[in-house]
């Protein structure tokens, strides 16, 4: 089968085009012919930096859309040639990938493979963000940072169907801010500039929820941004930058909270509590006609190039690679 393997960390250039035998199932799992796998940022962590890799080498790719193309033992519930979803530790950047039963969602005959491949990865995370974690009541404030790219925009979105007052978003170049308004933001501000901005915004009260997913100072600035009680979710370190701190000095005054997401974590230390998670977030999406936008789509042997329009920080929205000739 036709994949995409990681042989040695470093930049897009280590994505390697390669054939490899196909992935049979272990009982409890299945396999699946995959249509398009969603590429995120996590993928680039991952080759990058091994980010969460178990070992060397590893074909990336968390999340995937399919049919059903062989059964392991005891994998009741699905047939052969049927739709799904799946959320993988990785494979996706494969003609074939195998997955849990516990990580596998039937699809309705008719959905849009295309989409349902961006869905595991975003959706799970912005509703875990805005309720699990955040705990966003009707009536509260948020700021997003990142709020053009996939998981921004679906938070967006499902933070105004929350009844948030103010939805805030934060962008890293003007031309994303009329993109990032289409899915549920108030204002959208740009790169170094929103501090200022959001503190006149907001008349200096600052926000209820920050969710962060650069880290570093940006992280440390949003500490700054919070109202009283406010809570602050970091979910990534995109920035690269060095672990922060924060103790009582920064806590205490305005009883701030800090909190921590890895949907990855979840999904291989405990795969039901991510099921539950992801069929809420499904259903809160359809509830709230979430749109996840798809703004480029790349061949399996394109996937280099898309990692590198996810590091320049150029993309807007979600990007898939195609992995079955349509």
């Amino acid at each position: 089968m036709r994949a995409v393997m990681v042989e040695r960390y470093g930049g897009p250039e280590v994505l390697k085009p390669t054939e490899l035998p196909e992935p049979q199932p272990r009982p409890g799992q299945v396999s699946i012919e995959v249509a398009y796998a969603g590429i995120n940022y996590a993928d680039v962590m991952a080759r990058r930096d091994g980010y969460q890799v178990s070992a060397l080498p590893f074909v990336p790719g968390l999340e995937l859309s399919g049919t059903v193309r062989a059964l392991g033992s005891g994998a009741t519930g699905f047939r052969l040639g049927q739709p799904v979803a799946a959320f993988v530790p990785s494979g996706g950047y494969a003609q074939v990938a195998v997955a849990g039963l516990a990580s596998v969602y039937p699809l309705p005959e008719g959905t849009d493979l295309r989409e349902a491949a961006t869905w595991l990865a975003v959706l799970p995370t912005a509703y875990a963000l805005l309720h699990r974690i955040g705990r966003l009541a009707a009536g509260e404030t948020v700021l997003v940072h990142s709020a053009a790219g996939g998981v921004g925009t679906a938070i967006g979105q499902l933070a105004r169907a929350a009844g948030a007052a103010a939805v805030y978003g934060v962008v890293s170049s003007p031309r994303k801010v009329a993109f990032a308004l289409r899915f549920g933001y108030d204002r959208v501000f740009v790169g170094d500039r929103y501090a200022a901005a959001l503190a006149e915004a907001t008349g200096g009260r600052g926000v209820d929820l920050i969710l962060d997913p650069v880290g570093g100072e940006t992280l440390r600035t949003g500490l700054s941004l919070l109202a009283r009680f406010g809570r602050l979710v970091s979910y990534g370190n995109a920035g690269a930058q060095e672990p922060w701190r924060a103790g009582p000095g920064e806590l205490y005054p305005r009883a701030l909270s800090v909190s921590g997401f890895s949907l990855r974590a979840i999904s291989r230390e405990e795969p039901a509590l991510l099921r539950q998670i992801t069929e809420s977030a499904i259903r809160a999406a359809r509830a709230a006609a979430v749109q996840t936008p798809i703004t480029g789509e790349y061949a399996l042997e394109e996937v280099a190039e898309a990692h590198r329009m996810l590091e320049s920080r150029a993309t807007t929205g979600k990007l898939v690679a195609r992995v079955a000739e349509h």
